[in-house]
């Protein structure tokens, strides 16, 4: 039940975010569309490694006597690496676009983009 959860929850803060970026005219509200549809797809990765009564990822006797028993029981950690590494990405490309926001609203005036889209005609 509590995992049914999860998915949920993560693809509310897609659904949010894909919102955000569809329908929103200011940059800010975008970048954070951005960040928010981001963190759902890193919660729904997470929860597709989770496995209920898992063991750690590392082979020893303790753990688990036999290979296959090890191999039914342990979590994926693959998943944990991929969402590690995109989380870094993910805070970078948010930095360079609250910064492209800063040069837009100096340049222009404004953050609404379809008054930026006229200013340039």
């Amino acid at each position: 039940m509590i995992m049914g959860l999860n998915y949920i929850v993560a693809m509310l803060l897609i659904a949010a975010g894909i919102y955000c970026l569809l329908f929103k005219r200011n940059l800010l509200k975008l970048v954070i569309g951005l960040a928010v549809m981001t963190d759902g797809i890193h919660l729904f990765l997470i929860s597709m490694g989770y496995r209920l009564g898992g063991i750690v990822p590392i082979f020893s006797s303790e753990v688990a006597p036999s290979l296959s028993e090890f191999a039914a029981r342990a979590v994926d950690p693959l998943p944990q690496a991929l969402v590690l590494t995109s989380i870094v990405i993910n805070i970078c490309i948010t930095a360079l676009a609250l910064s492209l926001c800063i040069y837009a609203y100096r340049h222009y005036g404004t953050l609404d983009t379809t008054k930026i889209r006229r200013l340039k005609e």
